[in-house]
């Protein structure tokens, strides 16, 4: 039986080349076993993971850690605008950064919408055969119309309600948070964007998840990585959801997450802790 974790850790920081990320980290540092790594939505951090990491780590007996991408939370600021390859450059730069600083060598990567599309592009390139498994939600890894119209429909709502509820945990970021997202994604540059070339690379097993509701995004998305991972790889279709499973339907997501994890091959040099 998993013993029981703390649920709201305290936030600890690392450095990765000249700035400053925030972190999280649930459970035994066991950095033989693999590490459940979260990385949090466009509008996220590792607080607005709330206590599913503890959840899953408890449920599957391993560690975890939720990290805030720079720019976001209590991480040092990025510089706006982003560049339409800002993704590539968290999973090929950033995401390996914290990893290596953390002596985490074997990931099962945790994702939410632009944290799934990094945790794919990640799997997908040169250091993706160190990732043990791969689990997202609600991932883009091409632009659909109705990303870019649901994205122009937040903005209305972060005018309204949104931003002050985004306050609380990106504080004097909240606004480049935001419009770093909406407003890249609106460019005639981005909308070329996509990484279909990473997925025939990604050869650990993957569980891709979405919402039947989801605003940002189609059955596509689904479709195209099923169709081109090398991997093992298990898509489900959600009813009653919407962009957020693990918060929409939790009830379902997380034994789901949690048996995908638990029958993930794990080689013989590493043991679970």
């Amino acid at each position: 039986m998993a013993t029981a974790i703390q649920i709201d850790p305290p936030t600890e920081a690392v450095r990765v080349d000249d700035h400053r990320l925030e972190y999280r980290w649930f459970g035994a540092r066991a950095l033989k076993a693999p590490v459940l790594v979260f990385l949090h939505e466009a509008l996220g951090s590792a607080g607005l993971w709330r206590d599913f990491p503890a959840a899953l780590a408890d449920a599957t007996g391993l560690p975890a850690m939720a990290y805030s991408r720079r720019g976001f939370g209590g991480s040092d600021p990025r510089h706006l605008p982003l560049p339409t390859d800002y993704l590539d450059a968290e999973a090929d730069r950033a995401l390996p950064g914290i990893l290596a600083a953390l002596g985490i060598r074997r990931p099962i990567l945790v994702g939410h919408s632009d944290g799934a599309t990094i945790a794919l592009m990640h799997a997908g390139s040169a250091r993706g055969q160190e990732v043990a498994g791969v689990v997202v939600e609600a991932p883009h890894v091409f632009v659909e119309e109705e990303t870019l119209a649901g994205i122009r429909e937040a903005l209305p709502a972060y005018r309204g309600g949104l931003r002050d509820r985004l306050l609380r945990h990106h504080g004097e970021q909240t606004d480049a948070v935001f419009h770093g997202w909406h407003d890249t994604w609106q460019t005639a540059e981005f909308r070329n964007w996509n990484c279909l070339d990473r997925l025939p690379r990604i050869t650990c097993p993957t569980l891709v998840i979405q919402g039947e509701g989801d605003q940002y995004g189609t059955r596509k998305q689904l479709d195209a990585i099923a169709g081109a991972v090398a991997g093992r790889v298990e898509t489900i279709m959600l009813p009653d959801c919407g962009h957020s499973p693990h918060r929409d339907r939790r009830d379902a997501v997380l034994p789901m997450m949690a048996r995908f994890v638990r029958d993930l091959p794990v080689p013989s040099e590493i043991s679970r802790g």
